[in-house]
């Protein structure tokens, strides 16, 4: 009898656990992120530096667990031959998953367009958080969807490997 009571306790613990590993995930360390009218910047192919494009329609989430959780949809008025003209297009994109409640975001469908030049990718800001880059996808109907990318630096400074010497110092 003791053998079936501590068999039944353990399944039960091993289900509240996954349960609750599950919200954890999925749920639990998002938070919507307001609308300011300056949410969505580009990096000029004359400046380098990030510019505020127009937008309306903007929904964002994002988590302060990690620097790669941020998704956000909008739509933009902007022509696809000036956003081009103007801005640094971004040629190693990949849209990281959102979670399934936030629907706006599809990451594969988006991922498939990068790939078939259906959509554009953009340079929204380099080193947005250090080693991570701020990624713009948006499409000749306007719409645009925005996620935080790891880059070189990034991947090299997680995994312990010798930061480049052209990777920005690091805030202690």
């Amino acid at each position: 009898m003791t053998g079936k009571i501590l068999t039944l306790a353990i399944v039960i613990c091993a289900l509240v656990a996954g349960v609750a590993m599950y919200y954890l995930q999925v749920y639990a360390y998002y938070y919507d992120v307001e609308e300011t009218g300056q949410d969505v910047a580009l990096t000029s192919v004359v400046t380098g530096q990030p510019e505020f494009i127009s937008t309306r329609d903007f929904v964002a989430i994002d988590a302060d667990s990690s620097p790669i959780r941020f998704r956000a949809c909008f739509q933009t008025d902007d022509s696809m031959g000036l956003l081009s003209e103007t801005y640094e297009v971004f040629d190693d994109a990949e849209p990281l998953l959102a979670p399934k409640w936030f629907d706006c975001f599809d990451a594969p469908a988006i991922g498939n367009d990068l790939e078939t030049g259906a959509a554009v990718a953009f340079m929204g800001a380099r080193n947005f958080e250090y080693g991570i880059d701020r990624v713009v996808a948006i499409y000749p109907d306007g719409r645009g969807f925005m996620w935080h990318q790891i880059n070189d630096c990034g991947d090299k400074n997680y995994d312990g490997s010798p930061v480049d010497p052209t990777c920005p110092e690091r805030d202690q």
